[in-house]
């Protein structure tokens, strides 16, 4: 009678052996255990013939985010003594479904009637949403809808599982649940609000992370770059890095206009670093840059491959308007945004435009000229859905002592949507941080970004925000929280590639050779127009080497 059954409220309350008792008496009127006996955990429950059994373990081994294995029963076992006390598997579910040959045969409410054919049979207990969501949303993650689906589709004469959401209530409480490392804690992390997207890393790798973007936060220049630093940054970008499949960075500052190539070398190997990681890591990684400045890159490129710094080439592109729907087609397969080329756009170190439609150094002199409109590609991807943007950037001076004041004709601003990588205020990205950017950097009024990013990566040299991407990526990949959510916890992990992706990370030695390459093709340090064992005015040896040394020490 309805006088018998237990109330919705009251049942959020009862104690898991309560709960089922109550369950085996069939007195629970309603066909849902969400939310009862709240704060215990819940198992999915699947019933095989002990021939399948060995092959269901290792499939659920293998499949651990999605199957969690918590007990398998011996053949006939209707307890399950590590999950409850005074418990039958016969009869402590709300319902339960049959299976013959695989397909669904009927509902039931106990097995008591197949207590012969159980003594064949094996069951496991499997972990359940229902006992983590109520966590997932204390951190803040909206629980949109549930999802069921049935463990196992094996041809088996004779199969059980519970029925969708009638769960097998233990007695273990959810804040007991066992860590296999205490520094595996996960951590919901909130990449972006529109759209909206999260993502799941262990605490000790987003502290790592953050420590990253501690380190190369200082500000060697002393032009109170500090004032632009936003926290997490770094991690979001990476963890939005991480979910993409292809990448497309773009580079180049040509701040030495009186030169031959006007390039600088912040900018080259932070892009070169990140590609290498990328490309570890199995995805699609391409560099977009000036037509100029093309056969420069390519050769550098060459260099970097025959002497270890790189183990492939990385694809280089160019990108000239030539009709207003250029970007548009650029990024996308024949023009249509439904089918994007690349899912992420990385600027590091990239001259960005100003309010004024111009292209500043730091001393205010306009390299427009110099300069393809790269940023049209930022701002097409705004109405992209799918595509994200990064820009990283650094607080040394872009420009020659020597530079003369000079200035050129103006064009029409832009608007873009980015994540950057810079140093001073004038990169493509740093329109994120424009009005602190007037506030606290010489000359930010006239040199200021109006092209803002998704994320602002701010550091010290730019090159050193390439080095830390690389160190984060390596760092999500081998993290085993990220690893598995990557993959939505099926089929097998990837951190037996852990080995090659560490030979990928930047190093004193590759970083060495490469800025050698630069010097013998004529590309200057930023700061001083030097072709010496120097970035940004600062030398190689101990300022950037002891850089890399230190993300690595955080990274390893």
């Amino acid at each position: 009678e309805a006088s018998d059954m237990v109330c919705l409220q009251a049942l959020r309350t009862l104690l898991p052996a309560t709960a089922r008792n109550l369950i085996r008496q069939n007195k629970i009127a309603i066909r849902n255990t969400s939310g009862m006996s709240a704060g215990y955990n819940q198992a999915n429950v699947v019933i095989l013939h002990r021939s399948l059994a060995d092959d269901f373990e290792k499939f659920c081994r293998a499949n651990s985010g999605p199957l969690p294995l918590l007990y398998r029963s011996a053949p006939g076992e209707w307890k399950c003594p590590p999950l409850s006390t005074e418990s039958d598997i016969q009869t402590d579910c709300l319902l339960y479904r049959r299976y013959e040959n695989g397909t669904f045969a009927g509902s039931l409410t106990s097995l008591e009637n197949y207590s012969e054919q159980l003594k064949d049979m094996v069951t496991f207990y499997l972990g359940c949403s229902f006992s983590f969501e109520s966590a997932v949303q204390k951190l803040g993650v909206p629980v949109i809808y549930y999802i069921f689906k049935n463990c196992t589709q094996a041809e088996s004469p004779l199969a059980f599982t519970h029925s969708p959401g009638c769960m097998f209530i233990t007695d273990i409480k959810n804040e007991e649940a066992p860590e296999s490392d205490s520094g595996q804690t996960p951590a919901v992390v909130q990449i972006s609000s529109d759209p909206l997207q999260y993502s799941l890393v262990s605490q000790r790798a987003a502290d790592k992370i953050r420590a990253l973007e501690k380190i190369i936060g200082v500000d060697p220049g002393d032009r109170g770059i500090k004032n632009l630093l936003v926290r997490d940054e770094l991690l979001k970008s990476c963890l939005s890095l991480s979910h993409a499949k292809s990448i497309l960075i773009t580079t180049g500052f040509p701040t030495h206009f009186q030169h031959q190539p006007p390039e600088e070398n912040d900018g080259p190997p932070g892009a070169i670093a990140m590609a290498a990681m990328l490309q570890a890591l199995g995805k699609k990684a391409a560099i977009v840059t000036d037509e100029r400045a093309i056969d420069l890159n390519r050769s550098i490129i060459e260099k970097a491959v025959e002497q270890g710094v790189l183990k492939t080439p990385v694809p280089l592109l160019s990108y000239k308007e030539d009709a207003h729907d250029a970007a548009l087609k650029f990024l996308c397969e024949s023009g249509d945004p439904a089918s994007p080329r690349f899912d992420h756009l990385v600027a590091i170190e990239r001259a960005g435009r100003a309010s004024d439609g111009n292209y500043y150094n730091a001393r205010k002199i306009n390299i427009k000229h110099l300069v393809d409109p790269i940023d049209d590609l930022f701002e097409a991807a705004q109405n992209i859905r799918g595509i994200s943007t990064t820009g990283m950037y650094a607080d040394i001076s872009e420009c020659s002592c020597a530079d003369p004041p000079v200035t050129s004709l103006q064009s029409p601003g832009v608007n873009i949507y980015l994540p950057g990588i810079g140093d001073g205020g004038n990169e493509l990205g740093t329109g994120k941080v424009k009005e602190l950017v007037k506030k606290h950097i010489p000359n930010g009024d006239t040199i200021a970004c109006d092209v803002a990013a998704d994320f602002a990566v701010i550091a010290g040299v730019s090159n050193w925000g390439g080095y830390a991407v690389s160190c984060a990526l390596y760092l999500l990949n081998t993290c085993e929280i990220h690893e598995r959510y990557l993959r939505r916890a099926v089929g097998f992990p990837r951190l037996s590639e852990r080995e090659s992706w560490a030979s990928s990370l930047p190093s004193v030695s590759k970083e060495e050779k490469l800025l050698e390459i630069l010097i013998q093709h004529g590309v200057r340090s930023g700061k001083t127009a030097s072709l010496a064992m120097e970035v940004d005015g600062l030398p190689f040896f101990n300022t950037h080497s002891d850089m890399i040394r230190s993300l690595l020490d955080v990274t390893l």
